[in-house]
């Protein structure tokens, strides 16, 4: 961990040498999840309620996962970014270090600039937990905490799903959106509203549900059962992510350097 924080302050610091570009970026993120969040508001404007949820209930589903996507974007960047590494022939310098490639991959690249998304995220979910009627105690708290933890390992874990492929296709491949960008988008509203399948897929294969739907059930009183399997679930993300790094290093294994 003092390695990997190491790397957090050089890349902060190297990342400062420009501040007018980062401020710039940093705001420039602020204001891009504004328009999705605008359009959250003005549905509820409309229709007044969804699938019999409130808009800061629907508020405060959208602020957890937010806030797990901008945290992994600024902290997992560099799986994201890996397929640069294999097309340049850069991860060979990674395989001769005496270090996991794991924690060398995650430290290269962090992009601080989504301090401006974390910082939209956070005013979103305040307002949200402001405006409910949520009788909070520590269980509560904990289960919000292990949320948005949560979150953060299941997009690491895809963001790794991703990078290990670039192993054999060399570039990495856009479809990996439809479970990054498009889990995000789908994980900010209640899964209830969504078909059958959908919500199959996003609570038993990647378990986005687990660690936003089904434990805000708990948070908001409306949970159908044992409250503690309400309140473990978003360990789910932790779960996830362990067969997710099972497979990048079966990738690394079979992996060929490019000769670049």
């Amino acid at each position: 961990m003092r390695l990997y924080f190491k790397y957090v302050s050089i890349l902060f610091k190297s990342q400062l040498q420009y501040r007018a570009s980062f401020w710039l970026l940093s705001f420039g993120q602020f204001l891009v999840p504004f328009t999705v969040f605008a359009g959250l508001y003005f549905m509820f404007e409309r229709f007044g309620q969804l699938q019999g949820w409130t808009f800061f209930e629907a508020a405060l589903c959208f602020g957890i996962i937010h806030m797990a996507f901008s945290l992994s974007e600024c902290f997992a960047r560099g799986f994201d970014a890996f397929s640069g590494l294999v097309r340049r022939g850069e991860f060979d310098r990674l395989l001769v270090r005496p270090r996991s490639t794991v924690l060398q991959v995650l430290g290269s690249q962090f992009e601080f600039t989504r301090v401006g998304r974390m910082l939209q995220s956070a005013i979103v979910l305040g307002w949200a937990l402001y405006s409910l009627p949520v009788e909070w105690n520590t269980a509560k708290v904990t289960t919000l905490i292990l949320m948005i933890v949560g979150g953060v390992f299941i997009f690491a874990g895809i963001y790794i799903l991703m990078a290990t492929l670039c192993f054999w296709t060399i570039q990495g491949l856009e479809i990996a959106n439809i479970l990054t960008d498009g889990g995000r988008e789908m994980a900010q509203y209640p899964l209830n509203i969504y078909e059958r399948w959908v919500k199959i897929l996003f609570t038993y294969v990647i378990p986005f549900g687990c660690v936003n739907y089904l434990p805000l059930l708990y948070i908001l009183g409306k949970q159908d059962g044992n409250e503690w399997f309400y309140m473990l679930l978003p360990l789910a993300g932790i779960l996830f992510l362990l067969p997710c790094l099972a497979i990048w290093h079966i990738g690394v294994r079979h992996y060929r350097s490019t000769g670049s």
